[in-house]
This record gives structure tokens, sequence and C-alpha cells, in this order.
């Protein structure tokens, strides 16, 4: 039973959210559907300096719909591992376990992984909905392009899928983000936007993933300033 129980949790503390399992990310999102005047132009390639570490296919699928939001989260492997919880080969292999997925991840260090072409919808966003686009509900992945930070949120955000022994014994130094994450963050933004111009640069385009999904996601939290990214 404990075995169980830890499994699940783990699962849980992957996608930085609660109260659902990952299947909801990729299983039961709803694909918009597809007409003649929805032309889905894909993205020129980024310039940017970043590392490629490509997932597998079946962790994403031929993107149903144009580019409008960019949805951010965070990520961690703090439940297996909380002295070691930006492992990036291990969180890697969470991706791969689980079949999820996020178009961009950014480590502490401030380096940029492309895990996902933006011409594919990544598993990331899952169930929800947004007030001014009720055509998207549920079916944000096909819309959207995801990423990943490395980082850990407030105890009382993670405590609905960690136990507070395990949040107290991380060090202070790993909660939260590093200023080398916003700087590539913002660069990250700043080429997406970019090459993406139906994506507008405020807050109603550029959203965390506990807006979209609030009853069950806590990502990118609190401890998150978007001031640091300009919005």
């Amino acid at each position: 039973m404990f075995k169980l129980t830890y499994l699940l949790i783990s699962i849980f503390l992957f996608i930085g959210c609660s109260k659902q399992t990952v299947q909801t990310e990729r299983h039961l999102d709803k694909v918009p559907p597809i007409t003649e005047h929805m032309v889905v132009v894909p993205p020129e390639p980024s310039s940017l300096d970043m590392r490629e570490w490509l997932l597998p296919k079946k962790n994403s699928r031929v993107r149903g719909a144009p580019i409008t939001h960019v949805m951010l989260h965070f990520t961690n492997n703090a439940l297996r591992a909380p002295q070691d919880p930006y492992n990036i080969e291990e969180v890697y292999s969470l991706f791969e376990e689980y079949e999820v997925s996020a178009h961009y991840m950014i480590d502490r260090d401030g380096e940029i992984y492309l895990l996902v072409p933006e011409e594919r919808a990544a598993f990331h966003a899952g169930k929800g909905h947004l007030l001014n686009y009720q055509d998207y509900e549920s079916g944000l992945n096909d819309y959207s392009i995801g990423i990943e930070l490395l980082a850990i949120g407030t105890k009382e955000e993670m405590l609905s899928i960690m136990p507070a022994e395990i949040y107290d014994s991380i060090s202070p130094s790993d909660i939260g983000y590093t200023d080398a994450q916003y700087a590539s963050l913002k660069e990250l933004l700043d080429d997406i936007l970019h090459r993406n111009p139906l994506i507008k640069s405020d807050r109603e385009h550029i959203i965390g993933h506990d807006e979209y999904a609030p009853v069950r996601k806590s990502d990118p939290g609190d401890l998150f300033d978007w001031s640091r990214i300009g919005y």
C-alpha cells in the first residue's frame, strides 16, 4: 500500500499540480475540430542556443489548431529525490514514463531544452478552460506552447502532493526560481512571440497552468514573479 501511494503522489508531483493523474494531460483533453479556414502554419525554427533533447513522438501529436497561447509550468523530482530534485535525466525520464510533455524546459542554470517541436501539440495543458476562449475548453494543448521550469512552489502549494516532512527536507535554495531561469525565459518568450504572431504579449495569452486549471493545478505558483519577464 505504501508503494502504491508513493507512486501516485510521484505522478502528481511530476506534473507540478494536484488532484488529477497525468492522464488528464494527454488522454482526456478535447481535440479541437479542424475546419477549412483553420490553416496551421508551422512556425520557423528558433535560432536560440538550446539543447535539443526530443521526447518520443508518442508524447505529442500533430497540432490541430493555430498557436495563440503560451503556458508556464514548474516540474521537479522532489518527491523521489528531495536532496537532488533537479537531476535533468531523472526529470526527463519522468516525461517518458508518464507520456506527458512540454515544448521547452529550462533548468536552474538557465539552459533551455527543446523537448517537442512547436509544430506538434505537447501534452501539458489537459482539462481546463479560459474565460475568454470558451472554444478552447480542454483543448489548449493544440493552441499553446508549453514551457516547464525546474522549480518547487510554496509549502502550501506542494502539501497536496507531498508530505510536509519531505518539503521541509528540501534545501531553501531549491525553492522558487533562479535569476538565470527568468533571463532565459524572457529570451525564449521574446523568440516565441516573434515567430508566432498570433500570440499577443500580454497576460491573456501568456498564462500559468494554475489559471487554466485552478482546481487541480498550482504552477507556476506564488513564487513566480511575472514582473521579471515583463508582465
